[in-house]
């Protein structure tokens, strides 16, 4: 059965804990492991901080929406600002990469992302923000071959 949910909430950094919580508690009632739900928060960790930090460079006025639609097998996350946008796509997923070294930032939020998710699809647009579409298929749902 597919379900789904739409939040938006203010670019601040402690809302951050507010999606992750939100989210965990939708994709629930999957009954994913708790590997699976760790992975996912972190994901929405990783997405809505680098929209706060990095989309709206830490202004309060942004908005950072959140999408999330569950199927009996899968979770599709989507996560989007309206913000600056990424410059160099390319250079931003690279591992270690951050535009912003003076934060102390890893520059490793894209490379937890792929590695944490099936599927992940960045798109953004300088000066018009970043959409990041990402799915998991739940373990217990997976075909086992023999």
């Amino acid at each position: 059965m597919r379900n789904e949910m739409k939040i938006q909430f203010s670019a601040l950094s402690q809302n951050e804990s507010f999606a992750r919580v939100t989210v965990a508690a939708f994709i629930a009632q999957l009954d994913p492991t708790v590997d699976e739900l760790t992975e996912i928060k972190t994901v929405v960790s990783e997405a809505v901080t680098n929209a706060i930090i990095h989309g709206y460079e830490n202004r309060a006025d942004g908005i950072v929406y959140i999408e999330v639609t569950i199927d009996e097998d899968s979770v599709k996350l989507t996560i989007r600002d309206k913000g600056i946008g990424i410059q160099d796509l390319d250079e931003a997923r690279q591992p270690l990469f951050t535009s912003k070294p003076e934060l102390e930032r890893s520059g490793m939020g894209f490379t937890i992302m792929e590695n944490f998710m099936d599927e992940v699809e960045v798109i953004s647009e300088p000066s018009y923000g970043t959409t990041i579409h990402l799915t998991k298929f739940l373990a217990k749902n997976k075909a086992v071959i023999n």
